[in-house]
């Protein structure tokens, strides 16, 4: 193993810092990303939806 000690691992000699918030900031911009896209898509289906029905009442 790497590091001697669990503790040793999350401070990656004294670079800890740097890489973990490296680590949750990709995180977040990631679910940012997912959610978002997933809200866009959602939005896009009612839109579809609604065209399809009025389409299909004409």
């Amino acid at each position: 193993m790497a590091f001697e000690s669990l503790m040793d691992f999350f401070q990656m000699g004294k670079h800890g810092l740097y890489v973990w918030s490296t680590y949750a900031i990709s995180l977040v911009a990631l679910m940012g990303l997912f959610i978002t896209t997933r809200y866009h898509n959602q939005q896009l289906r009612k839109q579809l939806k609604k065209r399809y029905q009025r389409e299909q009442s004409r």
